[in-house]
């Protein structure tokens, strides 16, 4: 039984060693379960307030948020190779799209440099551009979204 004891008396050590807030731990048959309660501070003003160890803040009770989905909607268009992006020609000219912009199939949407070659990036679909999702120079690798067509 001392050695669970030392056992348990390690697992509360790393505990605090590692600034853990919960641990477990299972050995000869029985499982621990530890969790730490944190001393909840409420500042109201100037004058602020620890709550005791054990005591309850009382919250109101207001709906629960709800979740935001930040994806942009439409077709993504993923880069096929890593490189650099580009969004024009050359740095005086006119980006090949902006948001809210109509692209037809095939139309080029931008540019990647890769090993010192610019290769030209069609849009694979005809739609309306939603969301531009990288900067001119930004480097993108296999697979990231450039931007979506909806």
């Amino acid at each position: 039984m001392s050695d669970m004891k030392d056992r348990i008396d390690q697992l509360a050590d790393m505990m605090e060693e590692y600034k853990l807030s919960e641990a477990e731990m299972a050995a000869d048959g029985f499982r621990i379960s530890f969790k730490k309660r944190a001393k909840p501070v409420v500042q109201n003003g100037t004058q602020t307030t620890t709550l005791e160890q054990g005591a309850e803040e009382v919250l109101p009770d207001e709906p629960p948020i709800a979740a935001v989905d930040l994806t942009p909607s439409g077709l993504p268009i993923t880069s096929p190779m890593t490189g650099i992006y580009y969004n024009a020609p050359s740095p005086a000219s006119p980006p090949f799209v902006k948001e809210g912009d109509v692209v037809s199939a095939g139309e080029v949407i931008g540019l990647i440099e890769a090993m010192k070659v610019f290769n030209e990036i069609p849009a694979p679909i005809s739609g309306t551009v939603a969301k531009i999702m990288v900067e001119t120079g930004q480097l993108v690798n296999l697979g990231d979204p450039l931007l979506y067509i909806g």
